[in-house]
């Protein structure tokens, strides 16, 4: 069965719609099964009627014309329950529902199984068999249930792909095409499409018709003479190195490159009118599963072989392909994973969006996005990235959520909420110079978090009185080799003098987990619990070393840096990092630099520590909360991952237990502490905490405005009250909804992220 399911995924994997995909299930599904009838009904999110998709059993007439209300009969009952129904007589089971032309009458025995992607009810996969004696048995329903569980994310992608051709299930004509996603920078863009694809990368080559074969051929033809000369070149090179039976590898390289092989089956695709990449695209996939489905591993191994000469194939045919993108004047960029290069190549004032199939809200492109201020969403699974270029787009970074072929009501929606945005802050600006103190006289500081320069600027101009954390893993990320101590701190000078005489808070390098340096590799089953954070750097203290050293020269003459250790877990990682600052400190002092020994603190980010604030506030400080890590490990969710993130709630009644614990501990020994995350950039969760006593509030420059005019309109006694109410219920939703209601009452609508009134019409 094993064999036979790899075969049927393998299958459905290189279909070349969503109609070939649940053509291939079924015709598996029969033969694998032995059954007479197998069928897919798919629900229409449009019309939430289940409809007849595909057969092999049923009359073929039927596709697409048979179709169930949402909760009518057993497939109705299969979808509303969400698990298996196994009947030896469906006709005398009470739902059961006769359609005369499916010519379902002459098949008794009935097996339905739910086809479920992230908790959506994608349709339903049936089987029947023609005697009523016979009852599937445990293996069987087994096997449909893993079939569908397999099958579940293709159909959802394909399903996807097609809805946003702007077709529904049943041809209909379909707008605001919604992809849900992990909220990467704030804002609302609306733009046009341009999809960028990673080089030699065969699987995301998209279909496209040409209107001059011949010039695709030409082109292709070129590839392969390239590549026959890059390999009897190697081969020729490590002759000496190699047995006979090695060197052979090379002719088979070279055999599969022969007029009469591959080269011919790709020149055919492209004489019907496919241009050369997406032609070897289709070809290397065919062979691919082709090998794969082979019972003999040596074969089954060939594939590898066969990926290998496609992609180098690829590299050749995107080398000749000059055609430069074309940047519209309002271009929402799209990849299946976003770099640094690729924002780089948008003419300056034309990026308005960001939207990226992998990555995470801390990824590096997430940081630049929010420091030049462009709305992004990343972690975009089943999103089909081929069909988006062109495309007009909207993309919510409050909500994590694009669309796609968006309505004229959704897109005037929309268009209204960037009016807002913009005119919200250029209402905010006379609050710059301002203090952020509350109407009955407590004062609370409000800092940025940065990690280039240009956050700075826009932090300057929004009003900060200092930074409260600075990304020193940023100037480390976009280098390709660690930055040497003159360069480190000349990032730290910049930083250092812009905001002087306010404190600078750095924290010291912060990688592993979700930010990786490529030319210092952590590979590990599960980076977040893994080797990061001081973890990393106390285990190379030469990087440690060179980067307090950096610092500390950075501050002389300006005394305004303090120094913040993360990922702390213990009290001896402390310790150990302080007798390293401290020598750092008298050897820099001894070189003849005129600087102060900085304040250092530490991040409560890990449970551990939020149990031991009193005892690491005897050795430091200042402590500084990292909201966005405490709330992921103390709900043991991935916060950057798009099927858990649901899970992951800033209000949680448990986090907001343990940020009150950390403060009043805190406090009861005299240590100030602070907070930096998306928590403290939140209108309504930055008053929960000036209402909690925290001294200082860290966050993204874009939030500053609203927040100080939020705590600038209020009491402390409202807002401790509105504090006190909160503590006593059990839902973060419900929290998060009495803390809005409570804004909206006082006034503060108008500050809180923007909600949709409008419904999604279609979701995938």
């Amino acid at each position: 069965m094993l064999s036979t399911l790899r075969s049927i995924v393998q299958e459905v994997n290189g279909a070349r719609d969503l109609q070939e995909a649940l053509e291939i299930i079924v015709s598996g599904v029969q033969r694998a099964m032995g059954t007479e009838v197998c069928s897919v009904y798919l629900l229409d999110p449009d019309s939430n009627r289940y409809i007849l998709m595909a057969t092999e059993g049923l009359y073929k007439e039927a596709v697409g014309r048979v179709s169930l209300a949402h909760s009518e009969g057993l497939i109705g009952l299969v979808g509303s329950r969400e698990e298996p129904i196994n009947l030896e007589d469906a006709t005398a089971h009470p739902r059961y529902r006769y359609f005369p032309e499916t010519g379902e009458e002459r098949f008794r025995s009935f097996l339905g199984v739910p086809i479920i992607h992230h908790r959506r009810v994608l349709g339903v996969l049936v089987v029947q068999q023609r005697e009523s004696s016979r009852c599937f048995d445990e293996g069987e329903e087994a096997f449909l249930v893993t079939i569908s569980a397999q099958l579940a994310g293709v159909i959802a992608h394909s399903e996807a792909t097609g809805a946003i051709s702007g077709l529904s299930l049943t041809g209909q004509e379909t707008h605001d095409i919604s992809f849900k996603g992990v909220a990467g920078a704030p804002g609302v863009a609306i733009g046009q499409g341009v999809v960028v694809y990673p080089p030699a990368d065969l699987d995301a080559v998209p279909d496209k018709a040409v209107d001059d074969p011949d010039a695709e051929r030409e082109l292709f033809l070129q590839a392969v003479g390239a590549v026959r000369e890059d390999i009897q070149l190697v081969a020729e090179r490590l002759a000496p190195q190699l047995r006979p039976e090695e060197q052979a590898l090379f002719e088979v390289y070279l055999r599969m490159l022969d007029d009469n092989a591959l080269p011919a089956e790709v020149m055919n695709r492209i004489a019907d009118g496919q241009w050369a990449q997406g032609a070897l695209k289709q070809v290397v996939q065919q062979y691919v599963r082709h090998f794969e489905m082979m019972g003999d591993l040596y074969l089954r191994e060939r594939a590898v072989d066969i990926r290998d000469l496609g992609r180098r194939l690829l590299s050749h045919l995107q080398e000749g392909d000059h055609q430069a993108l074309n940047y519209p004047e309002k271009t929402v960029l799209v990849s299946d994973e976003l770099t640094p290069a690729m924002l780089g190549e948008v003419p300056r004032g034309q990026l308005v969006g960001l939207v990226s199939v992998r990555g995470s809200s801390n990824s590096h492109v997430a940081i630049l996005a929010r420091a030049m201020g462009v709305p992004t969403v990343m972690g975009m699974i089943d999103m089909p990235v081929n069909q988006l270029d062109g495309r007009e787009l909207i993309v919510d970074g409050f909500e994590g959520q694009i669309y796609a072929s968006p309505s004229a009501d959704l897109r005037s929606f929309y268009q209204e909420i960037c009016e807002e945005e913009a005119a919200l802050f250029r209402g905010l600006e006379e609050l710059r110079d301002k203090p952020c103190v509350t109407t009955d006289g407590v004062r609370v500081s409000l800092l940025v978090n940065t990690g280039l320069m240009t956050d700075v600027v826009r932090s300057l101009s929004h009003g900060a009185e200092g930074i409260g954390l600075y990304r020193t893993e940023v100037p480390f990320m976009i280098n390709e080799r660690f930055p040497s101590e003159q360069e480190q701190r000349e990032y730290y000078r910049e930083q250092l003098e812009a905001f002087a005489p306010s404190d600078v808070t750095m924290r010291t390098l912060d990688i592993g987990g979700d930010k990786a340096l490529t030319y210092f590799p952590i590979s590990e089953e599960n980076p977040f619990l893994g080797w990061r954070g001081i973890r990393v750097t106390l285990d190379h203290p030469e990087i440690f070393l060179v980067q307090v050293r950096a610092m500390l020269k950075a501050s002389e003459g300006l005394n305004n840096l303090r120094i913040m250790l993360p990922m702390i877990s213990n009290v001896s990682e402390v310790e150990e990092s302080l007798h390293l600052i401290y020598r750092v400190y008298h050897e820099v002092r001894e070189e003849g630099y005129d600087i102060h020994m900085p304040k250092v603190g530490v991040m409560i980010e890990i449970p551990a520590a939020v149990y031991q604030v009193r005892e690491l506030s005897n050795r430091v400080d200042f402590l500084s909360v990292g909201s966005n890590d405490l709330t992921q490990y103390l709900l043991a969710v991935d916060r950057n991952n798009p099927r858990v993130a649901s899970l992951y709630h800033s209000f949680h009644p448990a986090v907001l237990q343990a940020l009150v614990k950390v403060v009043d501990d805190a406090h009861a020994v005299g240590t100030p502490v602070s907070i930096c995350g998306e928590l403290a950039g939140d209108p309504g969760g930055a008053v929960l905490l000036m209402a909690m006593g925290y001294d200082a509030l860290s966050m993204n420059a874009a939030n500053l405005p609203k927040v100080k005019s939020v705590i600038r309109s209020i009491d402390s006694l409202w807002a401790r009250k509105l504090l006190d109410d909160v503590l006593d219920l059990d839902s973060p939703h419900v929290i998060r909804s009495c803390v809005d209601l409570a804004l909206r009452d006082a006034g503060f609508g108008r500050y809180l992220r923007p909600g949709r009134s409008l419904s999604e019409s279609t979701t995938n």
